[in-house]
């Protein structure tokens, strides 16, 4: 079977590999590993197809996996989209907004817009202050979230459950509930994308974690009931819990020490935030029939939530 001509790749490693096999059994093994570019086109075309048009809501945006999540959506789909960028670093946002359009071009319209989660009045006015032309939304990734500290009970500072249960559990819900009357307007009970960005950490509970635990395993309940509840509509909720991802999360962990942070990683290959947006995308492009309610994502070197592999350094 010969690859077309298209797919065909010229490094000496491939030439190498096809003068040390039989020629009929490599050029059978070999071809089903190269996607056409014709078909890859199609692919994402589809995707962007189906991307084109909406509006797309994204908290936590300044950094992380959610910075990341607002370029994947922009070179996804950079025909026609509306992105609103939510974060509390308004600076940070701008420049963000200006290296989209600047990547993708005048196709994508970025609006980034200063929002505290943790802070219920910001969020109850939030839709109602965006220009018209970025109210009806479409997809609403939530995104916002932190831990704070490794203390264990009794010596957990209240500051720090206050803060994490603020922003991950109580502004994600209010989040989705300043946003679900506009897709319940939609025909046929509603439409509409929210995806909850979740963690290992709802799912297996760690010792020093209790709270942040505590908190991504609320998200997850609620993300389950809230599918459950919206079952007759064509409202998507969808969540994704990424395991070891290295981002700022260890940073604010460990209130700034950069150091500690870093030793976090030390001996592995932890996920980048661009995995996780890619997967973001991913659920959102699907058609709107196909629910992917549930991911779990893990770097190759980990299995659960302690259960990592790191090389000797």
């Amino acid at each position: 079977m010969l690859l077309p001509a298209a797919a065909r790749l010229s490094y000496k490693s491939f030439s190498q590999l096809f003068k040390t096999s039989p020629k009929s059994n490599a050029r059978f093994i070999l071809a089903p590993l190269f996607t056409p570019p014709s078909i890859i086109r199609t692919m994402s075309s589809a995707v962007a197809k189906r991307l084109e048009g909406k509006t797309v809501v994204i908290t936590g945006a300044s950094s992380g996996i959610g910075r990341s999540t607002a370029f994947e959506f922009a070179r996804t789909a950079p025909k026609n989209l509306k992105l609103v960028l939510t974060a509390r670093r308004i600076d940070t946002l701008k420049q963000i907004a200006a290296d989209i359009v600047a990547e993708v071009g005048e196709g994508v319209k970025v609006l980034p817009v200063q929002l505290d989660v943790s802070n219920p009045e910001e969020v109850k006015t939030f839709v109602g202050k965006l220009p018209e032309e970025f109210r009806d939304i479409n997809v609403l990734v939530n995104n916002a979230g932190l831990v704070k500290g490794l203390a264990r009970a009794p010596e957990i500072a209240e500051e720090d459950i206050n803060i994490m249960f603020n922003t991950n559990v109580t502004g994600l819900i209010n989040m989705t509930q300043a946003i679900l009357p506009i897709f319940k307007k939609r025909p046929e009970g509603g439409a509409g994308d929210i995806i909850n960005v979740g963690s290992i950490a709802g799912r297996e509970p760690y010792p020093g974690g209790s709270i942040y635990c505590a908190t991504k395993a609320a998200v997850r309940s609620f993300t389950d009931a809230l599918r459950k509840e919206l079952i007759a509509t064509r409202i998507r909720v969808m969540e994704i819990d990424p395991g070891q991802v290295e981002t700022e999360f260890s940073v604010v962990r460990f209130y700034g020490d950069k150091a500690k942070a870093d030793a976090v990683y030390a001996g592995c290959e932890p996920l980048t935030p661009d995995d996780i947006a890619e997967v973001v995308v991913f659920v959102a492009g699907r058609r709107e029939n196909v629910v992917i309610a549930d991911t779990l994502i893990f770097p190759s070197h980990q299995a659960g939530a302690g259960i990592l592999h790191k090389k000797s350094t």
